[in-house]
């Protein structure tokens, strides 16, 4: 299930196959050119510019926020939760992500996280986000949830987010870097019924 997923610290993935899709580039290597880069939001742990160009080729799609699209140089394409779109063939669709009772992501900003298909399986990115209703019923084949709290959900709010979702797999992110350890991803794993992979960190 996790053959093609790639976990680059903190909040960034890397899913391969038939495209190259990264979700969030920060502090990467950057050894592959994107077809598509999905950033979630403006803030500098998940638009970085400089990580951008590591991955950015010609033909390389962006699709982000529109508080996000204008830092962005290339091929940008811009939506608000809610919005569905085709790249290259991928199917896209922008989910709502935003905080309840703290103010890192209002609701106002229109952050968003990403479900997406790939090499027909559906991945959902969440962002950074807290457990929010949008999430019910998404019933992706993989799920990437933030656990460090402070700017997210912590382990405990992950889980309940689970049950919700209900997806297949699920990969702990937002941890290991600025906030979060090791340790909300095990507490996290610990308080699933489901299928929960943390994975080792590729530079």
């Amino acid at each position: 299930m996790l053959e093609n997923v790639h976990w680059l610290g903190h909040a960034s993935i890397k899913i391969t196959g038939e495209k190259t899709v990264y979700v969030d580039p920060y502090q990467i290597k950057g050894d592959e050119t994107a077809d598509i880069i999905l950033i979630t939001h403006d803030h500098y742990d998940h638009l970085s510019p400089e990580d951008l160009k590591k991955i950015q080729g010609e033909k390389t799609v962006v699709v982000t926020t529109a508080s996000s699209a204008g830092k962005i140089k290339g091929n940008v394409k811009t939506v608000s939760p809610g919005d569905t779109l085709t790249v290259e063939g991928v199917e896209i669709h922008a989910v709502p992500a935003y905080n309840i009772g703290k103010q890192y992501h209002p609701k106002d900003r229109a952050y968003v996280g990403f479900l997406f298909k790939v090499g027909g399986k559906t991945y959902y990115h969440a962002g950074d986000t807290d457990l929010i209703p949008e999430m019910k019923g998404l019933k992706p084949d993989v799920a990437f949830l933030p656990v460090g709290g402070t700017f997210t959900m912590n382990a405990q709010e992950a889980a309940k987010a689970v049950k919700d979702i209900q997806p297949k797999v699920v990969v702990p992110m937002h941890w290991g870097s600025i906030v979060g350890s090791v340790k909300d991803a095990e507490t996290f794993q610990g308080l699933c019924e489901c299928d929960v992979q943390i994975l080792e960190r590729e530079s």
